[in-house]
């Protein structure tokens, strides 16, 4: 069973990855340093470090579907 708390949904506007806050830091509107091209190599089992570009914090992404990505943290 995937925990929900573990995860973080996320938006794709005009081909760039956005999170509507900051799980570490609350900051709103957050563009993430990956691409959504790089969340299909993310499903198939690649995991990656993202650096929240606000706050600095780091995370791995373990899985992804259409709507939230599964890090190794507790986000919530």
């Amino acid at each position: 069973m995937i925990p929900f708390s573990n995860t973080w949904p996320y938006d794709i506007i005009a081909g760039d990855m956005y999170v509507q806050s900051c799980p570490l830091c609350s900051r709103d509107n957050v563009l993430l340093p990956m691409k959504p091209k790089e969340l299909i190599s993310v499903r198939e089992g690649k995991k990656k470090l993202l650096i929240f570009p606000c706050c600095h914090n780091k995370v791995t992404v373990l899985d992804s579907d259409a709507d939230y990505i599964l890090t190794d943290r507790k986000l919530r």
